[in-house]
């Protein structure tokens, strides 16, 4: 991924944000924060309080299922509280229809509107962070303040 590439989905991202009456919360970590666990060593947060992005496909739409970076979804849960089936996605694909590469996917900023979907895990947790789009970046919000901002939907989605 180019810079320009990086800075394009930071800037989306960052837009996005203000937009929705969110401040500019944006930081960027050399060192990467591609996973959970990297982004809670980078900003000094448990890796619970890291709201990983996971991309699924619902037809040709992009699935956006939020979660604690402590817990894995559970498909068959995401589907009920969507009511809809959900494939795989590939990376090619995310970047197609987010406008994200794996490791940067945003709650906010798409290229196009994807279903949102917030694991109730993260509501009890305050502040947390999410992938600002690109592996480097990362914003700090309240699951409360991602809920206003993305109109996602809360489920319990944790695999047990």
């Amino acid at each position: 991924m180019s810079a320009s590439e990086t800075g394009g989905s930071v800037e989306r991202v960052r837009a996005a944000l203000v937009v929705a009456g969110h401040p500019d919360t944006i930081s960027q970590f050399p060192a990467g924060t591609r996973t959970a666990a990297d982004a809670a060593a980078a900003v000094g947060c448990t890796v619970a309080q890291i709201a990983k992005s996971i991309v699924f496909r619902c037809g040709m739409r992009a699935v956006v299922v939020v979660t604690s970076g402590a817990n894995r979804v559970d498909q068959a849960k995401a589907e009920a509280a969507l009511g809809a089936k959900l494939g795989r996605a590939d990376a090619d694909w995310v970047r197609e229809v987010t406008g994200f590469a794996i490791g940067g996917v945003a709650p906010v900023g798409h290229a196009s509107a994807p279903m949102l979907l917030l694991d109730e895990d993260l509501m009890a947790l305050d502040p947390i962070w999410a992938a600002a789009g690109s592996p480097r970046h990362v914003f700090q919000t309240s699951a409360t303040e991602l809920l206003r901002i993305t109109g996602a939907k809360v489920a319990a989605i944790r695999v047990e």
